[in-house]
């Protein structure tokens, strides 16, 4: 079945526009284009467009999305797959967000105060949702959705007293990270190796297998990307720098 843009827009509820844009930058070309210049789409791009949908609905940019859609590997079925894992991570993280705000209003109303335990899953909940919504596209293009939603119930069954250590250990590690600095010290330091062996601990602590490639992988991203430097620099330039050093030197 061919359909008009026009049809394939009130289909899919994707704009006439944005169908445009996505034949411009060749992200979704019409299978043919007639004299009058109208383009029509068949059933390939039918299914592009649903795969286009299912990643962004997952929030990876639209460049991503062509890299995978246009690798000769690219693997449909498996995409599906993985697609329907992550969103049934994210209704299972959306259903335990929705039970916790339901009992934080119901102790509001009933003047209740909420157990110590409620309150902690709520803030683990918040905790997850905050790195999603700043890091997810990328760590999820970078490693897969498996893995990042592996990671984030990882994160969701920490004990109180594991989420306290893993909390307590980025703490330290920031404020010996911002002491360095200010010291002059060089990341091939003793300094340097001891900040190192605490971010080991603390990138292992939620369980995660330690791969001292991936450790050095992960300390590249703090000065390539200017969220995770603007975090680590938020006092003290240059700690960031100092983290990825330190790691490079002593991640073996």
């Amino acid at each position: 079945m061919e359909y008009s843009i026009q049809e394939l827009s009130r289909l899919s509820g994707v704009t006439t526009r944005t169908l445009r844009w996505y034949d411009q930058i060749g992200l979704l070309k019409p299978s043919r284009i007639a004299k009058s210049g109208y383009r029509y789409y068949g059933g390939a791009e039918v299914d592009r467009l649903q795969d286009i949908l299912y990643y962004r609905a997952l929030g990876v940019e639209l460049f991503r999305i062509k890299e995978c859609l246009d690798d000769p590997s690219f693997d449909r079925l498996a995409a599906l797959r993985n697609h329907l894992a992550a969103l049934e991570a994210e209704r299972e993280r959306l259903e335990q967000l929705i039970r916790s705000v339901k009992d934080t209003i119901g102790a509001e109303e009933r003047n209740e105060i909420m157990s110590d335990e409620q309150k902690f899953e709520a803030f683990k909940q918040r905790a997850v949702e905050h790195n999603e919504k700043i890091y997810g596209a990328e760590i999820r293009a970078k490693y897969g959705d498996q893995e990042v939603d592996e990671a984030n119930a990882v994160v969701m069954n920490l004990t109180q007293a594991q989420y306290q250590e893993w909390t307590d250990l980025g703490r330290e590690i920031q404020e010996r990270l911002e002491a360095a600095v200010r010291a002059g010290l060089s990341p091939e330091s003793e300094e340097g190796k001891e900040i190192t062996a605490l971010h080991r601990r603390w990138l292992t602590l939620t369980g995660s297998r330690y791969d001292p490639a991936r450790h050095r992988g992960n300390a590249e991203l703090y000065v390539m990307d200017e969220r995770f430097t603007a975090y680590y620099d938020k006092q003290i330039p240059g700690c960031a720098r100092f983290l990825r050093d330190a790691v490079i030197h002593w991640a073996k």
